[in-house]
């Protein structure tokens, strides 16, 4: 089960929040308690959570700071000069940027990305129940591709928004996605 952290000043602004350590906002915290009553009442046999404040501040609003064990590989993607910028304020000198081609330079490639995916997924195939990751938007796009056996590139196809629950998991033999960007703080959104 991933969980996307909740609501930031930056995460709002729609900048790219790779290892700038900012705290959620009034609004993200209601959303980390609303979280944690959908996912109470769970056995996990591993909880997992990114060391930047705004996924372990959601893990712990949510009820799983005690269980939780820090994870380097679900830190945010690294977008070194890009970082704390826009996308359209990064088309201004590089019009044709995508972030799943292009990667961030001074930062991460998106292969980067996905052999850190790929030891979070390893490590979950591993554990006999569920697993619980507290993490980051484009990371946890990553791990649902690896998940599935697609690139890293194809965490494009995976819109993930702020505060939301997202389940992997199995049909017979086959790797799938379960659910989806679930908005659990507010199922009209």
């Amino acid at each position: 089960m991933l969980v996307r952290h909740g609501a930031t000043a930056w995460s709002e602004e729609g900048r790219h929040t790779g290892r700038t350590d900012i705290p959620l906002l009034e609004r993200g915290r209601q959303q980390a308690e609303a979280l944690g009553g959908l996912l109470a009442g769970h056995e996990f046999s591993l909880v997992l959570t990114s060391p930047l404040e705004r996924a372990r501040e959601t893990c712990a609003l949510a009820g799983f700071s005690a269980a939780a064990r820090m994870c380097d590989d679900l830190l945010e993607w690294d977008y070194g000069d890009y970082e704390g910028l826009t996308t359209d304020e990064i088309r201004t000198d590089s019009p044709r940027w995508s972030l799943w081609d292009d990667g961030a330079p001074g930062g991460e490639q998106p292969e980067d990305v996905g052999r850190r995916a790929d030891r979070v997924v390893s490590r979950a195939r591993a554990e006999w129940g569920d697993v619980l990751a507290f993490a980051h938007g484009h990371l946890l796009r990553v791990v649902a591709a690896r998940w599935l056996g697609l690139a890293p590139r194809d965490g494009r196809l995976l819109r993930l928004d702020p505060a939301t629950v997202s389940i992997l998991g199995w049909e017979r033999d086959t790797a799938v996605v379960c659910r989806w960007n679930d908005p659990a703080h507010d199922p009209l959104a």
